[in-house]
């Protein structure tokens, strides 16, 4: 056989097992990280602190509210969704982001409550997350 082509598949199976190893380490790191800003937005929120500046970075504390329809009651929802005028980001499915930024729209447009088309249809749960963005000129004061 020719050489090359088993230099080829020598390579090929190496590469395809790095990239089984880093993925695996990413999977790790994700949990780690997943870890730390739940640790991190629970001291933030019990130190009663929305914010901070360190090493060049602002720490903000983030809510962000997650939709999905019950088990058995996608397509309650998707008619539900259809004859209150959002029937255009169902295709096939929703997009779970899709879902989440549009019952968080609902429910801002009916006074931060669920409306009662909704009920029973969704579940929503609030999800707390640390973002980290470089600091400004103006937050770098405060730290």
């Amino acid at each position: 056989m020719d050489k090359q082509i088993l230099t080829l598949a020598a390579k090929l199976k190496d590469l395809r097992d790095t990239k089984a190893d880093v993925e695996l380490e990413v999977k790790f790191l994700n949990g780690e990280i997943e870890k730390t800003m739940s640790e991190l937005s629970e001291l933030m929120t019990d130190n009663e602190l929305p914010s901070f500046t360190h090493s060049g970075f602002t720490y903000s504390l983030s809510t962000r509210t997650f939709a999905s329809p019950p088990a058995g009651c996608k397509e309650a929802l998707y008619s539900a969704l259809r004859e209150n005028g959002y029937g255009d980001i169902i295709t096939e499915t929703v997009n779970a982001n899709t879902l989440s930024s549009t019952v968080n729209d609902i429910i801002e447009q009916n006074d931060d409550a669920l409306p009662d088309w909704l009920s029973g249809k969704i579940s929503t749960y609030d999800k707390i997350t640390v973002r980290v963005a470089k600091a400004t000129a103006k937050s770098t004061k405060n730290s």
